[in-house]
């Protein structure tokens, strides 16, 4: 998933952005409500971390600012508040969960992978493309019943494009969610990356998946031998 933090506890922004990016996940973080705004309606989002206490604007403003701009992402709220009129006041405004601190790390993931599984469409937890199977709850990957040993950024290329299956994706789409806002969008990184997995999924020989559409992107698809 691809995740925003707005926390302007700098110690608690980087612990969670530590540990969310250990786990696969790519992180943006927000110091401020204005910052998560302008974040939040630009990039795509699979998910809002966003603590009520935010300067220059609230968390409770920052909800209500990003639906009423047509945001779809789910927003977990944290807060250190825990009466029944808080929560219901975070939900009024937007958001889909409410946490409240001090709170464990597991918690809060389990609650993002719920609100994920929940999103706007539903979204398998195996993903079959041809003899390849994609398994995101255990984050692995097989072909043919083989393991794929892919590394973090193979495995998160592959599942984005097994979910657009079919689909040519861009070269800008794929860097949007596979690195955060530091990459530098210079590097070769890329397709360093594409190539690798290209090796590792093909290189076992059987029908192709993976394909280069010059100018372009790529596309994950089973295709006939006149359309490659």
């Amino acid at each position: 998933m691809r995740i925003l933090v707005a926390e302007d506890d700098p110690h608690l922004a980087r612990s969670l952005a530590k540990n969310l990016r250990e786990r696969t996940h790519i992180v943006d973080v927000a110091a401020d409500g204005e910052s998560a705004i302008v974040q939040g309606v630009v990039q795509t989002y699979d998910a809002i971390v966003l603590d009520v206490m935010l300067p220059r604007r609230d968390g409770l403003a920052v909800a209500r600012t990003l639906r009423a701009r047509d945001v779809q992402a789910p927003i977990l709220m944290l807060s250190a508040r825990d009466r029944l009129s808080d929560k219901l006041a975070g939900f009024d405004a937007g958001a889909d969960d409410y946490l409240t601190r001090p709170f464990e790390l597991e918690e809060l993931l389990a609650r993002l992978r719920a609100l994920h599984r929940r999103g706007p469409v539903v979204v398998p937890d195996v993903l079959v493309v041809d003899d390849l199977v994609v398994d995101t709850r255990t984050q692995t990957a097989t072909r043919a019943g083989r393991p794929l040993s892919l590394t973090t950024k193979e495995y998160l290329m592959l599942e984005y494009l097994a979910r657009r299956t079919g689909d040519v994706v861009s070269r800008a789409d794929i860097s949007a969610r596979l690195w955060d806002d530091n990459h530098d969008p210079m590097s070769n990184a890329l397709e360093v990356n594409v190539a690798r997995l290209r090796r590792k999924l093909d290189g076992a020989g059987g029908v192709p998946l993976l394909h280069t559409r010059r100018g372009a992107g790529y596309m994950l698809a089973r295709l006939a031998a006149a359309e490659r």
